[in-house]
């Protein structure tokens, strides 16, 4: 069996696999699906846990564009897989191709986690509860307690972030935008999720505001958890998000990147005494949840961690 980790599947070998055919060994009936998805961890996390949980299914990845996803789940269908996990850029396209959604994918509206059960096509996303349950492993809090402010919320991964916060109440939500029309757009949606009478009043429950050291300063004295979901900081060379003089001790930061382990906005929350975590326990617990989805059980979650932060240590 090809090594599924650094091995990344075609189309065209999806294709092939579905006429009982190609390169796609029969045991690998998971797979991530993405443009990329070359970088992807997923595979050495999955197949862990798989080993861990005495199953023979495998799971891969699938370098597929975004104009041939419709194409490539009837492939995975007929090749007999149990389900897939989507990244960039098929959790949007991806809703038009389930018959049946999960609450969680219908409020997010995107999907990530695709179960096939006979004739049925049922999508749910995983990324939302896998920040919750990321953010109450790390920081032993819950969302629905935290004063939340999130860069990069006009995105895909802020959306969704967004719209999480709101589904678990909490009491205030600020979002971060350099277009701060596509983050208003998001605070309408996350203002219709966000019922609590914990608020002081309508104009307390979703905040927006520019990316601006004033505009930053002044509400960053009102937050207790600072969430990146921006690409920004993947490089070293990337504008700081948050000038450093504005983090202070009683924050924690949390950013969706984990490679690099730690960006500039974590190493300067760690200089200023915050509390910090990267991306890949939001990784592994979206993981974990979907596995339970395919495998109708609890995901051996130490296995899974481990083989996740071996897999990142040497990539």
């Amino acid at each position: 069996m090809p090594d599924l980790q650094q091995t990344t599947f075609t189309l065209e070998d999806l294709r092939a696999r579905a006429g009982s055919d190609g390169p796609i060994p029969p045991e690998m009936r998971l797979a991530v699906l993405g443009f990329p998805v070359e970088h992807s961890l997923s595979p050495a996390m999955q197949n862990a846990a798989l080993e861990a949980a005495g199953s023979d299914i495998r799971y891969g990845k699938i370098l597929c564009p975004a104009e041939n996803l419709a194409e490539a789940v009837g492939f995975a269908r007929q090749a007999g897989f149990l389900g897939l996990n989507l990244t960039i850029p098929h959790k949007f396209e991806a809703l038009q191709l389930c018959t049946e959604l999960d609450d969680t994918a219908r409020q997010l509206g995107a999907v990530n986690t695709l179960l096939f059960d006979g004739s049925r096509t049922a999508g749910f996303n995983t990324d939302g509860p896998g920040l919750v349950r990321a953010i109450r492993d790390v920081f032993s809090f819950d969302l629905r307690d935290l004063r939340v402010m999130i860069l990069g919320a006009g995105g895909g991964a802020g959306s969704a972030a967004a719209l999480q916060c709101a589904l678990e109440k909490c009491p205030r939500l600020v979002l971060v935008n350099r277009t701060e029309d596509k983050a208003r757009d998001v605070a309408r949606r996350a203002a219709a999720l966000l019922h609590t009478d914990r608020l002081e009043g309508p104009e307390n429950r979703v905040t927006v505001i520019p990316l601006e050291n004033a505009a930053l300063g002044e509400q960053l004295a009102r937050t207790d958890l600072v969430v990146n979901a921006s690409s920004l900081g993947m490089k070293r060379t990337d504008p700081r998000l948050v000038p450093a003089a504005l983090i202070t001790p009683d924050l924690m930061v949390f950013d969706m990147i984990y490679r690099p382990a730690v960006t500039r906005l974590l190493e300067d929350a760690q200089a200023a005494g915050a509390r910090t975590a990267n991306g890949l326990s939001m990784l592994l617990h979206q993981g974990a949840l979907s596995l339970e989805i395919w495998l109708n059980r609890p995901a051996p979650l130490d296995a899974m961690r481990a083989a996740l932060q071996q897999a990142a240590a040497a990539f």
